[in-house]
């Protein structure tokens, strides 16, 4: 047993609970961090668990920059798989994507095996002066710049199609998705005790960047929300069999698109959306950050070219007249 430790001040501070010898695994680090957790990050578990299967029995000694490194390179040409339900016996159903792994996903496996190894090092569960592996690994460059938003054709196909969706829900989620701006995790979190109906408000505890945030609700998206009302403390989006839990729509949200002809678009383009028509409607990028709950005015930035027509408006009607 180690001994207790003679501190600065004369007291006695008690040995850890976990040896500082970098002898435990992968997995068994993964499985503290996440009892731990007190994040909103739905994606957190995921992600770790196939870092489990990955390293999980590795200690966290002989963990290397080049382990992370060729396990995000395999996980690029490997086809990712979203959940899509149950089958009869209860068992998990995934199913293959057509497309492999963007950059920003490869840089959030990376972030998320960094965050447990960083939460280590906080709680001393590593050797001293132990690097975290993740930092010598460079971050793959990531294209921030698209803004994909609907036309006014393809936005009326897509609501008709929502609303015509198996899950009754799906017509409501998008619509916020579209006149709030709200990121798919703060609306899969959102629980009826965070909706003002009287003042037209969603209230959002932690946002994905740690803030508060309240989300605007259009009188469309509080008269759909009164049809589907639930107890304070149930989540708006629930999933049926786990009420606890938000619905998995991926496969009500595809069918959705092939039946809107609507192509090469994301859950995430409806936040586009809110930025670009509230963009064409003269609103500044200082507005825009504010709804989307952007830090940093430069994030909101790609939508710079739709105010165009306003800024030549405004700068007409001040400074038109000079000669």
């Amino acid at each position: 047993m180690q001994a207790p430790v003679q501190s600065v001040g004369g007291g006695i501070r008690a040995s850890t609970s976990a040896p500082r010898d970098g002898q435990m695994t992968v997995a068994a680090l993964v499985e503290r961090y996440m009892a731990d957790y007190k994040g909103r990050d739905s994606t957190r578990a995921q992600r770790l668990a196939w870092w489990s299967a990955r390293l999980g029995t590795a200690r966290l000694v002989d963990v290397t920059d080049d382990d992370i490194y060729f396990a995000l390179e395999d996980l690029a040409v490997q086809p990712p798989r979203y959940y899509a339900g149950l089958d009869a016996d209860g068992r998990a159903i995934y199913k293959a994507k057509k497309r492999q792994l963007s950059p920003a996903t490869l840089n959030r496996y990376n972030a998320a095996i960094g965050a447990v190894f960083s939460w280590a090092i906080k709680k001393r569960l590593t050797p001293r002066d132990w690097l975290n592996p993740t930092s010598r690994v460079e971050r793959r460059p990531e294209d921030n710049e698209r803004v994909r938003f609907l036309s006014d054709a393809e936005r009326a196909r897509l609501l008709a199609a929502c609303r015509a969706s198996k899950w009754p829900r799906l017509y409501l989620m998008v619509l916020m998705g579209i006149t709030t701006g709200a990121r798919r995790g703060e609306l899969e979190a959102l629980r009826w005790r965070d909706v003002d109906f009287e003042r037209g408000e969603a209230r959002v505890a932690q946002t994905k960047n740690g803030d508060p945030k309240v989300h605007v609700l259009l009188p469309a998206v509080v008269e759909e929300l009164r049809r589907h009302v639930g107890a304070p403390g149930a989540l708006v989006f629930a999933s049926r069999r786990r009420p606890d839990t938000a619905f998995n729509f991926e496969t009500a949200w595809r069918a959705a698109l092939k039946a809107a002809a609507v192509r090469d678009f994301r859950f995430h383009d409806l936040r586009h959306c809110c930025a670009s028509y509230l963009a064409q409607a003269g609103a500044s990028l200082l507005e825009i950050a504010d709804v989307l709950g952007h830090r940093q005015l430069a994030m909101t930035k790609r939508y710079s070219h739709l105010t165009t027509s306003h800024k030549a408006a405004l700068v007409g009607r001040v400074l038109g007249d000079i000669r």
